[in-house]
């Protein structure tokens, strides 16, 4: 898993950029939850669709922009938490151990 890290607000009007010709993936990660730590041990253990940039936002250290993600793309914030973002818009959110990389690729390739 070759996550790229979300540290700047900025990076958000790229991936609603980016999504509107390759769908983006952000793994919203708790570094003080033990649920959020087995999802993401989960998500880098499995298979990774090439067809995807995936995104990893430490929202312990970067709370602002996981609440800007919640405002923008209209989710409820939760840790862990992954979304799918194509054509600027959200289109699947999970969170929690319902965090599957069978479904995530199910999302990317539609």
């Amino acid at each position: 898993m070759n996550w790229i890290p979300l540290t700047d607000e900025s990076q958000l009007q790229d991936i609603v950029l980016k999504s509107n010709s390759k769908p983006q993936v952000i793994f919203k990660h708790s570094t003080r939850c033990s649920i959020s730590s087995m999802a993401k041990s989960r998500l880098e253990r499995s298979s990774v669709p090439e067809d995807a940039d995936f995104y990893y936002l430490d929202l312990i250290a970067y709370r602002n922009i996981s609440n800007k993600i919640a405002q923008d793309f209209n989710v409820y914030h939760e840790s862990p938490q992954v979304l799918v973002i194509r054509n600027g818009e959200c289109v699947y959110d999970e969170s929690h151990g319902s965090i599957d990389m069978e479904e995530i690729r199910e999302q990317v390739t539609i």
